[in-house]
């Protein structure tokens, strides 16, 4: 197996800033939904 090793120890990393704003959508929207629903359901637990 060979390495690939430049001389600043970072690689240039290329991605679509499309993709990765689709992929913050798919996982921020339903982890904002839940953690809205989990406050909901604590402050009607202790409220």
């Amino acid at each position: 197996m060979t390495t690939a090793h430049t001389h600043s120890g970072q690689e240039p990393v290329q991605r679509s800033t499309g993709r990765l704003v689709l992929g913050w959508i798919l996982v921020g929207i339903p982890l904002a939904y839940g953690v809205f629903q989990t406050l909901t359901q604590v402050a009607a637990l202790f409220g």
